[in-house]
């Protein structure tokens, strides 16, 4: 089984975090969005993972690579760098990763979380996971038959039709079938909004009869914008606190200062006076004092002193002194 990961650009809903950290590296509950992401996809499907894919733009660098490759090989995986240099849709973005679509592949989008419970149908051409949604006006949805099997991608129904609506992961049983049919979209100009599809892909592989079938999550969650992310960071937080996993490291230097869970506290963070939680992460090496922190996400070697936050997200190496409450800070800023 290979992985194919599109991460696109850096993303500008999540500004100013994505400016010097591309959205899927952002952690959630102290662990990258990308690195859930595979590592969920992994415990669903149950089979040993090849290989990993990442699509990314060449300006992500060096060391963004690296982390990459070193998340494959944590999954036993090799990791594999290909580069989309100019935005041009779904079906050009997987094409960048042709060398990799081979046998049985997964495709997921690398700005979601999921939590799921399902036994994937590899008998099936293909599952595209799906949760059922209150609005499925917003989204692109699929519409099934008597037997469970997907009759139609329909996106942005006016009209309901279905409230499945698509994650944006997908199963395919032959690599080599879809690259087939993303390699005619380009090879035909076949474009809509300026951009070459995957739906338009799909739709042709169901009209030559292959079956598709939904694969149903329990959880989805978003992270294209500060609020939403911060929501998805206490929703992980509450699941790992019930799986039992363990979330506050043994290396804290804790005086005075009170835990309340669920929370995620990396290595060498050091606390003083202040109240953390609940729903709050930590990234290693942050120093806290004087301060009551819930609800939020702060990431790595930062210092928050005499605040009060509530719903913040705060990035890397951070110097934060000060009253505000509800606040979005990226790296290497300084608030005194």
């Amino acid at each position: 089984m290979k992985i194919i990961v599109p991460m696109a650009g850096r993303g500008s809903r999540l500004r100013p975090h994505t400016l010097t950290v591309p959205k899927p590296l952002i952690p959630i509950a102290g662990k990258p969005i990308v690195h859930r992401l595979v590592e969920d996809i992994a415990g669903v499907i149950n089979q040993h993972i090849e290989e990993i894919a990442f699509i990314i733009h060449k300006d992500f660098g060096k060391q963004v690579e690296q982390e990459l490759i070193a998340i494959a090989e944590k999954l036993g995986a090799k990791g594999v760098i290909c580069y989309q240099n100019e935005a041009l849709g779904t079906a050009h973005a997987i094409m960048c990763a042709k060398e990799s679509m081979t046998g049985p592949i997964v495709i997921a989008y690398a700005d979601t979380l999921f939590r799921a419970d399902f036994t994937l149908d590899t008998t099936a051409d293909s599952v595209i996971w799906v949760k059922q949604v209150d609005d499925p006006s917003a989204f692109g949805v699929v519409q099934l038959n008597e037997k469970n099997q997907i009759v139609d991608f329909v996106e942005k129904p006016k009209q309901f039709i279905s409230d499945l609506a698509i994650i944006g992961i997908y199963y395919f049983k032959s690599g080599e079938t879809l690259r087939k049919e993303l390699q005619f979209l380009l090879d035909n100009h076949i474009v809509k909004g300026g951009e070459y599809q995957l739906t338009d892909a799909l739709e042709n592989m169901k009209q030559k009869g292959l079956k598709f079938v939904p694969g149903k999550v329990d959880e989805w969650m978003d992270c294209g914008n500060k609020n939403v992310t911060v929501e998805t960071n206490t929703r992980m937080l509450n699941f790992l606190h019930q799986d039992g996993e363990k979330l506050i490291s043994k290396i804290l230097i804790n005086e005075n200062s009170t835990l309340i869970e669920p929370c995620y506290i990396g290595d060498n963070v050091v606390l003083k006076n202040a109240t953390i939680g609940p729903n709050v992460s930590l990234g290693n090496g942050c120093k806290v004092e004087n301060a009551t922190i819930s609800n939020s996400l702060v990431q790595n070697l930062t210092v928050i002193k005499n605040a009060k936050l509530d719903n913040a997200m705060i990035g890397n190496h951070v110097v934060f002194d000060g009253h505000f409450t509800q606040i979005s800070i990226g790296d290497y800023s300084v608030l005194e």
